[in-house]
């Protein structure tokens, strides 16, 4: 060791020059006096021990204290002078902190203990005294040294200490240092396997023993010394083999039962983390159900939930518990899908691929290594799904760093003659207009048809049939005769009732109303006098000028679904009034996630109690129909409906499965479904039980929705906000690694809520959001063309039929010209386009509520609309992937794939309305007309507020290390201009959860591919939350059909301000630099945390006893880096984004 030379100062205190007298000594070993070296440090530590100020000058850099100090601790070859300078560093690091910790560390001080322990053990006896000083100091060192480890098993430290407590378990004052050692040892998983195989175990076992009040602290630090042997697998075995895990789980009950007055909690909740530990192997699991631990575990927890104390128990126990509790395939005959639809092709790889190929059978093997079940603690609050720590060391990886990958493609990627054929979707740029009559409306629509291959009755579900006469208004004749034959509607005449006239007992009077798709009229119930009989329904479409119950069910009849459906869900055919109330995100209820999981597991240990009835099943279509009046009823057959399955599990819970997107067998989230046969006043639990995100905002203070028929005819037609007791978490329902593509076997989720029915006999329909349905926009769109005024140029063509069989709307809509002559058709042709697109997930129907509002925006007829329509063309598709949407899918289409990353290479069979939509936009810049704005509208369903992503190459490259130059990062900022407009004018919109940084994983989605190769600078997605606001006017509220309508008009009066900024020139050249005025919106100074520095980030905009959200940009929840993320305590997270940032940002611009 270097024998530092100390500075000589005239006025040195008396410390220093000791210090000075010690390091002559130490440069000269051989002729050191031993008295003369032990007079020194037993002075050095008397000035220790009574003067602070002496500490600070032997451990101030200037003096070199500590440096002499350890260089005599290792020369010396005294006993009693290695005590002395061993208690004056006890003395330094006692006091003093990390800070000093951290000194003697970085001079080498844990190796010289180290040294000093094993020379000190081979020469028997060794020092008592000594030892124990040493292992109080490597207690202080150890967890401030990172290679602690390391340098113990190198210097053949672990056995000296582990030997020392095996000769000294009598000897507490000795025992416990050594213990404390032995624990930051075996933090090192190779230390902790090397302790084992050296009977490490079997020494912690003879230390731990049951219920006493002696040697508590002794016991706690033994119990989490093998807690961290336990951690090695290896280890855990050895355990496991010599039955130990039986013995545990004695001990915890023996310290459950005597600790009475709860004053040993720390001791029960660290035998707990032996047995966590032990359970993370498949064999510490199977011990654990064989020695009888699921009961003993819930009998106890259960003594401890009426005290807030033991919640740290009560939560570990619950881990555990669900841990252990066996893993189950789902109780289906296979998890694909119960619907199918033949694919003209099937693509050579991917996901549908490898679905095509398995083996039968194969996709519902449960996963059982022992990989899969390595998981962690919950906090004290219920906290789960935190990201582990190697998705945080990896957590960039998605941003894309290839520059030619993020500068736009400058050349045609297809012929021009390919894509003359969409010429035809842009007649408004070759049109002469002189035929026009400019007084008139002119609207082109495609005639609404009625498809005649459909043989089959149309169906509105009604409320159940068996009520009894005393709760039924019978219709002369008894309308419902006794085989329950349906009503023919034709035979019917529907009368409209105002609202204020409601009547509580019309819904005992409906029946099942049958529509005949051929036309026919069938010879309904007729009365007494001949005449038809009459169903009163509420004048909906009086307070919805876009709604009519008739022309719907006209609509549904040309409409082509996969199973046929033969039935029109009540919400869809009265329509749906937005409440005029604010409904509340929820406040969630502290351990109702533990109080749900406690429930779950009491069905392992009482069976008995659980009725596993099958009441609802799609994959059997003779499924018994309950009649005894005990168990509600269930249908999902009808338009977007999913529900595929329901199980009751107890007199008023049950279980409901819900059905894969079509030619796939998962993304399992969307549901809409219809109950019945209800009792008022009871508490109904609801537990969807193959949920696949790992993280919901049914955990943040999201509610289901809910429509009754009975608040409906009663005037109240109004989906609602519902339910109580709701949380989302992992359960024991579990799917093979092939059926999760190539990962790990994936556990499922559950989501359950608590409903309480207000009305006997009535008709509940239950929604993940607010249902929109294709056959819903079909009537919307042939009611907002009757809107149109003269001043109004409004065209609705059929872009492609999907492979369902379904037409995709396209509709152009802009103001006409002011005449037929040259200069109006020119002003005309000129408009810049604007390219709309909505709902090409399934499962995101906001977006096709923001997109009614867009539409009904634009073609009102205030000032505003008009100048909006003189400004821009709009072509819009307000509905990409109508078949999944029609046939209840979350995400795919019929293909079994998600639409939103085809846009590359689109498949003109698999995926023609997005090979289409992109030919379109291909012909668009072909031609010299690339649209000014591209924006396609989605749900986000873990974050909330409205928020855009973006493309921008400057702020992808800020997120990487890319070395680039400057021209390489030349870029207009023209993009930012539109979500500032939007944090300005809409509400709800939050421009901080903005983000324009382009990830690997979405360059495939319409934002990019838009971007890139159709060369448009502001390409959007628009992300609407399902939840609600923390931000702005509705900050603690949940988002309705009125906000998101609110947002689609917003939207539109931010282009209508957008023109403004930009002159006429650069509305026909938009590629070009915006004006400094624009610049001086957008200035980067003004928006701080506009990025997102990656896809995985974790915005902390949740109350901070929740766990975190791993949001997931562009709606890519599925494609989520781990579905399973660990449990462990919730660390909050630093926001990534700061001002300083932007600042780098504004000097690159």
């Amino acid at each position: 060791m270097n024998k530092p030379k100390m500075a000589s100062e005239k006025s040195a205190s008396r410390v220093l020059m000791l210090l000075s007298q010690l390091e002559r000594q130490n440069e000269e070993p051989k002729v050191s006096d031993n008295d003369a070296i032990r007079q020194i440090t037993g002075k050095i530590l008397h000035l220790i021990q009574t003067q602070e100020k002496t500490r600070k000058e032997v451990a101030s850099k200037s003096s070199g204290g500590m440096e002499i100090i350890l260089s005599s601790l290792e020369n010396t070859q005294d006993l009693q002078t290695t005590l002395n300078i061993l208690t004056i560093l006890n003395e330094l690091l006692t006091v003093g902190g990390g800070r000093r910790t951290g000194v003697f560390v970085s001079k080498g001080g844990t190796a010289i203990l180290m040294q000093l322990l094993v020379s000190s053990s081979k020469d028997p006896p060794a020092s008592e005294e000594l030892m124990l000083h040493v292992h109080s100091l490597l207690v202080k060192v150890g967890p401030k040294d990172r290679k602690f480890g390391v340098k113990a098993r190198l210097n053949g430290a672990l056995n000296v200490t582990l030997n020392l407590v095996k000769h000294n378990l009598q000897n507490y004052k000795l025992l416990l240092p050594c213990l404390q050692v032995l624990r930051v040892y075996s933090s090192n998983l190779v230390n902790a396997v090397s302790l084992g195989k050296s009977g490490a175990l079997e020494i912690m076992f003879e230390i731990i023993g049951p219920f006493s009040k002696k040697s508590t602290t002794l016991l706690k630090v033994a119990l989490d010394t093998l807690a961290s042997l336990l951690k090695s697998g290896m280890n855990a075995r050895r355990a496991v083999d010599r039955g130990y895990l039986p013995t545990l789980l004695t001990v915890y009950q023996d310290w459950h039962r005597n600790d009475t007055r709860h004053r040993h909690v720390v001791i029960r909740k660290s035998i707990l983390g032996c047995i966590k530990n032990l359970t993370n192997i498949k064999l510490g699991r199977k011990a654990f159900i064989d020695a009888n631990g699921m009961r003993i575990l819930y009998n106890t927890s259960t003594e401890c939930l009426p005290v807030r104390t033991l919640d740290p128990l009560v939560n570990t126990s619950s881990l555990i518990m669900r841990k252990c509790f066996p893993k189950n395939r789902l109780p289906l005959p296979t998890i694909k899908s119960v619907f199918h639809h033949p694919l003209p092709h099937i693509p050579a790889g991917g996901p549908v691929a490898q679905l095509y190929n398995q083996p039968p059978g194969v996709d519902d093997v449960v996963d059982e290594s022992d990989e899969n079940e390595a998981t962690e603690v919950d906090t004290e609050n219920d906290t789960e799904y935190d990201e582990d720590d190697a998705g945080h060391k990896t957590q960039n990886d998605d941003i894309e760093t290839d520059i030619n990958k993020l500068r736009p493609i400058q050349m045609m990627t297809r012929p021009f003659d390919e894509l003359r054929t969409y010429e035809y979707f842009c007649r408004e740029f070759s049109e002469n207009f002189e035929d026009d009559d400019f007084e008139s409306p002119r609207s082109v629509i495609p005639p609404l048809s009625v498809n005649s291959e459909l043989h089959r009755p149309i169906i509105i579900p009604t409320t159940p049939s068996s009520l009894g006469p005393q709760n039924r208004r019978l219709l002369p004749e008894d309308l419902l005769t006794p085989n329950e034959s349906p009503l023919e509607l034709d035979s019917i005449s529907i009368s409209k009732r105002p609202e204020s006239a409601p009547d509580p007992d019309l819904v005992c009077s409906l029946g099942r109303l049958v529509l005949d798709v051929n036309g026919g009229s069938a010879d309904g119930p007729q009365d007494e006098a001949g005449e038809q009989a009459v169903l009163e329904v509420p004048d909906t479409a009086a307070l919805l000028p876009l709604h009519d119950p008739d022309l719907y069910l006209e609509i549904v009849k040309s409409t082509r679904s996969v199973p046929a459906y033969t039935e029109v869900a009540y919400p869809d055919y009265f329509g749906h009034v937005a409440l005029n109330l604010r409904e509340p995100i929820l406040e969630r209820v502290y351990g109702v996630q533990r109080t749900k999981i406690f429930q779950d597991i009491e069905r392992l240990i009482h069976p008995s109690d659980i009725l596993d009835k099958i009441v609802y099943d799609l994959d059997i279509q003779s499924c018994p129909v309950i009649e005894n009046g005990e168990s509600l009823k269930f249908n999902s057959k009808f338009e977007s409906g999913n529900l595929r399955k329901a199980i009751q599990v107890r007199k008023f819970e049950y279980d409901l499965i819900l059905n894969s997107d079509i030619n796939s067998n998962h993304y399992h989230q969307w549901f809409y479904f219809e109950v019945g046969n209800m009792r008022p006043g009871v508490r109904y639990r609801f537990n969807i039980i193959n949920c696949e995100k790992s993280n919901s905002q049914f955990n943040y203070g999201m509610q289901v929705l809910m429509y009754s028929v009975q608040d409906a005819i009663n005037g109240r037609p109004h989906w609602v906000r519902t339910g109580s007791d709701i949380c989302y978490y992992k359960n024991h329902f579990s799917r093979s690694s092939i059926a999760a593509g190539g990962q790990k076997g994936k556990s499922y989720f559950t989501l359950t809520f608590t409903v309480t029915f207000q009305h006997k006999d009535d008709v509940c329909y239950f929604a993940y959001h607010y249902p929109y349905t294709y056959s819903m926009l079909k009537m919307h769109l042939q009611k907002l063309s009757a809107l149109r005024t003269a001043q109004i140029y409004y065209r609705q063509d059929d872009l492609c039929e999907t492979l369902g069989g379904n037409s995709c709307p396209l509709l152009t809509i802009t103001a006409m010209p002011g005449s037929s002559s040259n200069d109006h058709i020119g002003q005309f042709r000129s408009r810049p386009v604007v390219f709309l697109s909505a709902r090409v997930h399934p499962g995101e129907t906001n977006s096709s509520w923001v997109m009614k509002g867009t539409l009904e925006y634009l073609m009102s007829c205030s000032p505003q609309a008009q100048s909006l329509r003189e400004s821009y063309i709009f072509k819009i598709i307000p509905m990409l992937n109508p078949d999944g949407v029609i046939n209840g899918n979350h995400r795919c289409s019929l293909s079994g794939e998600d639409l939103n990353r085809q846009w590359q290479n689109p498949n003109a069979e698999l995926h023609p309305t997005i090979y289409h939509s992109k030919s379109l936009l291909q012909y668009l810049r072909a031609t010299g007309r690339t649209p000014l704005v591209f924006c396609d509208y989605h749900g986000h369903s873990r974050k909330k507020n409205v928020f855009m992503y973006g493309c921008s190459i400057k702020e992808t490259v800020w997120q990487t290390n890319v070395n680039t130059s400057t021209c390489d990062l030349h870029e207009d900022l023209g993009y930012r201009t539109l979500p500032k407009l939007l944090s300005q004018m809409a509400p709800a919109f939050s421009l901080s959860s903005c983000s324009f940084v382009v990830e690997r994983s979405k360059e495939a989605t319409a934002r990019v591919v838009v971007w890139r190769e159709i060369g448009v600078q502001r390409s959007y997605t628009m992300e609407s939350t399902l939840c609600g606001c923390d931000q702005g006017k509705y900050k603690g509220l949940q988002i309705g059909t009125s906000e998101l309508e609110e947002m689609g008009s917003q939207f539109c009066l931010a282009l209508l301000r957008l023109r403004r900024f930009t002159s006429p020139l650069e509305l026909h050249n938009h590629n070009s630099h915006l004006l400094d005025m624009e610049n001086d919106l957008i200035d980067t100074r003004s928006i701080p945390n506009i990025t997102s520095p990656t896809t995985y980030v974790l915005d902390e905009d949740e109350p901070a006893f929740l766990e975190e959200v791993d949001y997931s940009a562009e709606s890519n929840d599925e494609n989520d880096p781990d579905l399973e993320p660990d449990l462990q305590d919730n660390h909050a997270l630093p926001d990534p984004n700061s001002d300083s940032e932007f600042s780098r940002q504004d000097s690159l611009n």
